[in-house]
């Protein structure tokens, strides 16, 4: 099990003075930074033992970023337990994420107390993040004006007006020419001198996510209705008026994962909301419109994890009023999307004496997308049910391969046990006619994008 107690603490009553009275749980109000504050703690208040509170850092006016995790061992990583994140109000005037993240923290914690099966079997199984709000800067500008007044725009980027959805180091063109030319499918590496080139809330999230083994992650958003899977980012020339659908190697699991939201969630499904059309409410993003720099793109390019962005109301900034015909929209599919990080294949790399490999790559027939393991040696690979060829191979180790039948409930395990794989003979000269097979540098320029 793995430790991770920096920026983190359980916060004992009276240090919730600090942020003001405790207020009802079951209250539906829009939360400005300090009653966000308040209202995360007193959940950590009401559920001490399932809930941290930790910061990934400021905001360029200087708010923590706070986030709420809810395990039954806050503050480690237990083997073969997968991590989850929701990130809210990336956008500061697209409030009703941060909304319903708030409340569905208080609904996590006060359904644990009521020992509903549902809800403790997932907290026992799964260690959730919840980070509410990515730009509290933004939302503090939109929130000054108030749903009456808000405008489209104002407030939707933090306090430098940058947009964080398009401040995040863009990995796909590096991805799209390495499909060309047989290059790494995963973990891509960040440019040189990229932490200078993105907002400070841009890093930390970044930050989070190499600290952490997420494996699966929604982002919530406003101004429409439909959930967007990736990728987010076309691979052709914009042309004006045409737009190009941009799969990704598990273009197949992406649309069940965004259904899974759409079809729980009271209309998404539906399809026609906001005037827009998207059969099934789900959309892939490039064929919706091209957007370069996503967080979404990133998270599978760059992470183990696979996100998808949630598009949750017509009107960005609803009155209080609407909040909670809102969170019951949107309650079982919050839930329901959570559970499914429990699909698929899960296990253990280990060595020929049972020790745990980091970074070993597991790679699936069919789909050239690999994920890895986990500084515990465990792995997490989402998949649809059928039947998979699986490898795991790690550096100075034999690679090796096993098939499996997934099926649609919880996660198969499968174990691999790797061999330490010969040491070349040094009398032996390699041949000098064989194919280069190292991974192609990627040219200065690569074309007019």
């Amino acid at each position: 099990m793995q430790l991770e107690g920096s920026n983190s603490w359980h916060v004992p009553a009276v240090l919730l003075a600090l942020v003001g009275l405790l207020v009802p749980s079951s209250s539906f109000q829009h939360h400005r930074y300090e009653d966000m504050v308040r209202a995360l703690f007193t959940v950590q208040n009401e559920c001490p033992y399932i809930t941290r509170i930790y910061s990934i850092g400021r905001s360029v006016e200087g708010r923590h970023l706070y986030v709420l995790e809810i395990s039954d061992n806050p503050g480690i990583h237990e083997a073969l337990e997968p991590e989850f994140k929701y990130v809210g109000n990336m956008h500061g005037n697209e409030v009703l994420g941060r909304e319903l993240l708030i409340k569905l923290s208080q609904f996590l914690c006060e359904e644990y107390r009521a020992r509903n099966p549902r809800i403790v079997r997932l907290i026992h199984d799964t260690r959730i993040h919840i980070l509410p709000s990515m730009n509290p800067d933004g939302y503090e500008v939109a929130a000054r004006q108030g749903p009456e007044f808000n405008g489209y725009l104002v407030g939707r980027g933090n306090a430098r007006e940058i947009d964080l959805n398009r401040n995040f180091p863009d990995l796909n063109a590096y991805m799209y020419y390495y499909e060309k030319t047989n290059g790494p499918n995963h973990h891509l590496p960040l440019p040189d001198n990229w932490e200078h080139q993105v907002e400070p809330e841009t890093l930390a999230v970044i930050k989070w996510m190499q600290n952490y083994n997420f494996v699966l992650s929604a982002n919530l958003h406003g101004g429409a209705v439909v959930a967007n899977y990736p990728f987010d980012k076309s691979k052709d020339p914009r042309i004006r008026g045409r737009t190009t659908y941009a799969a990704t190697p598990d273009d197949k699991l992406f649309k069940e994962l965004a259904r899974t939201y759409s079809y729980a969630h009271s209309w998404m499904h539906h399809g026609w909301n906001c005037g827009d059309f998207f059969t099934e409410g789900i959309t892939n993003g490039a064929s919706w419109y091209s957007l370069s720099k996503g967080m979404q793109d990133f998270n599978y390019l760059h992470t183990n994890c696979f996100e998808i962005t949630l598009e949750l109301s017509c009107d960005k900034f609803p009155p209080a009023s609407a909040l909670r015909k809102e969170w019951l929209a949107n309650r079982e599919a919050l839930v329901s999307y959570l559970e499914q990080v429990h699909h698929g294949i899960k296990g253990m790399v280990y060595d020929e004496n049972n020790n745990p490999i980091s970074n070993a790559e597991i790679s699936v027939v069919g789909i050239n997308h690999d994920v890895t393991s986990g500084v515990d040696g465990d792995y997490f690979r989402l998949l649809l049910s059928g039947t998979h060829t699986v490898t795991a191979s790690a550096y100075g180790y034999l690679p090796f391969t096993s098939t499996i039948t997934v099926g649609p409930a919880e996660a198969i395990q499968l174990d691999f046990y790797l061999k330490t794989a010969p040491k070349p003979n040094p009398k032996v000269k390699p041949h000098n006619n064989k194919r280069n097979l190292s991974s192609p540098k990627l040219p200065s320029k690569l074309g007019p994008r």
